[in-house]
């Protein structure tokens, strides 16, 4: 019987047979390729000039654009945990246990493997710089997860802190943050997203010396609210009449702009253009919802096509085409088997994945591309209440609708903003896109192992940072608020 992943390897080697070589030949002129993948926080497809944002100017970033092959129906999940598990195992994030932000519910199953180990596994050096937000006990940190070089804030973003493990160093702000560097607090200068391309552009260029492949996970954690920034970068949002945070928020994603300017500055300056695949793509729709979305419905949190459809760039001179417009059904979990197939690096044959190599339609936007079903899912449902919350915010795309919350249809290729429901008009397709759906839901239920877990008292963070700078509870009290302490 032929099992998903046979199915998911049979499709994907079926399209890229007859493409192989050119990508072959790639890695053989110029080493393995460098991978570069910068994932942002909360900006949506609609916060790029190049996108027709009237507003926000992305120079740096429509320049990537111009210079890429351009994925413009890629879809990720709700909100940013569940992107960031699907992202690092190939898989639908209920698969790895996670279904939530928070509440212990952003975990990435300890039996999950992650794309950084498998490229760590084929020689690549790996390090992330920024946000992981998958579990911050010790058995859940990158580094035990396949990254080699560890820049992190904890949590799901810098400051936060929630009942149970999910939180940040205590008192952490956007500006001057104390970033967990390989298993030791530093207390940096400067804005936060600064910050990050400055330690991850120090790591590229060490690794460059060396001469081997690296993988770099740049995940900022702006424009996530707070709305705070360089008063330099919100200054002509200001100006123009905006309201302080969409301001605010606006000069976020300039500042992130600027820093991928400098990014593509220092890969030319080292000669590591040709040689790098560098990625660009954001977590999950827009979080200002009065502001520009390119005409779609909703944003963060939602099933509809605001919350799940952002921006992926994929710039690899030499080898991609530039300024290609790929229009297949494409998504997150697609990413870990790209970059193994372009990394050369085997997938152990226990991994089985949802995601497809997106290595056809890069070398050939019209490639054969067969249709298929993407799952969503909010999840965040109360404690105990995952049965019961099926259809709660829930939508499955194929290439050409979209069933949202299994009563509402939208012919995505006719109404884009998803205006008319014609769910009446097409029984058949409803009655298959409902079927897929309920055997994806009996699949994943029993896959969510942290629906029960009961997190630490003192939060594994704050405890780190009081053990290295003091301050907080003392010993004893810390024994006593959780008996079964370790660390």
């Amino acid at each position: 019987m032929m099992t998903r992943r046979d199915f998911v390897n049979a499709a994907a080697l079926a399209g890229v047979a007859a493409l192989m070589p050119r990508c072959a030949r790639a890695r053989t002129a110029a080493g393995r390729p460098n991978i570069v993948l910068v994932i942002t926080d909360d900006q949506g497809y609609g916060e790029l000039s190049c996108h027709g944002n009237p507003i926000l100017k992305t120079p740096h970033l429509d320049r990537l654009h111009a210079q890429s092959v351009r994925f413009t129906d890629f879809h990720v999940s709700p909100t940013c945990a569940p992107t960031r598990a699907a992202l690092m195992t190939g898989r639908h994030e209920f698969r790895s246990g996670v279904t939530h932000t928070i509440y212990e519910r952003e975990r990435l199953s300890l039996g999950a493997t992650t794309i950084a180990q498998v490229l760590k596994d084929a020689g690549y050096a790996t390090g992330i710089f920024g946000k992981w937000h998958l579990g911050d006990e010790e058995a859940y940190q990158p580094e035990k997860r396949g990254f080699d070089e560890v820049f992190i804030h904890g949590g799901g973003g810098i400051g936060q802190t929630y009942p149970g493990s999910c939180g940040d160093a205590p008192g952490n702000s956007y500006f001057d943050p104390a970033i967990l560097h390989n298993g030791t607090f530093v207390k940096t200068t400067g804005f936060c997203t600064d910050v990050f391309f400055d330690r991850a552009l120090d790591w590229i260029g060490a690794e460059s010396r060396k001469g081997g492949p690296f993988f770099a996970y740049i995940s900022t954690n702006a424009p996530h609210s707070p709305y705070v920034g360089p008063e330099a970068y919100q200054r002509p949002y200001l100006d123009a009449g905006m309201a302080t945070a969409d301001a605010a928020y606006y000069g976020m994603i300039a500042n992130i702009d600027d820093n991928v300017g400098r990014l593509l500055a220092r890969l030319d300056e080292w000669k590591l253009s040709e040689r790098t695949l560098l990625i660009f793509m954001t977590d999950n729709g827009h979080s200002r919802g009065n502001l520009y979305n390119a005409g779609m419905r909703s944003a963060k949190g939602s099933p509809y096509q605001g919350g799940t459809r952002v921006p992926a760039f994929f710039r690899w001179p030499g080898t991609l085409g530039r300024g290609v417009d790929v229009n297949a059904l494409a998504a997150h979990i697609d990413l870990f088997p790209t970059l193994a197939e372009i990394a050369g690096a085997k997938i152990p044959g226990s991994v089985e994945l949802d995601g497809r190599s997106l290595v056809p339609l890069l070398l050939d936007a019209k490639a054969d591309w067969p249709d298929r079903c993407l799952f969503v899912h909010k999840g965040r449902w109360a404690r105990g209440k995952a049965a019961e919350s099926k259809y709660a915010d829930c939508a499955v795309r194929n290439t050409r609708f979209r069933l949202v919350n299994n009563t509402e249809l939208y012919d995505i290729a006719d109404d884009p903003g998803e205006t008319k429901n014609v769910i009446d008009q097409h029984p058949e397709v409803v009655a298959k896109m409902r079927a897929a759906y309920d055997r994806w839901w009996d699949e994943v239920l029993p896959c969510m192992v942290n629906e029960d877990a009961v997190g630490p008292t003192v939060n594994p963070f704050k405890e780190r940072y009081w053990r290295q700078f003091g301050g907080g509870p003392d010993e004893t009290l810390l024994k006593q608020m959780d008996p079964m302490r370790t660390i």
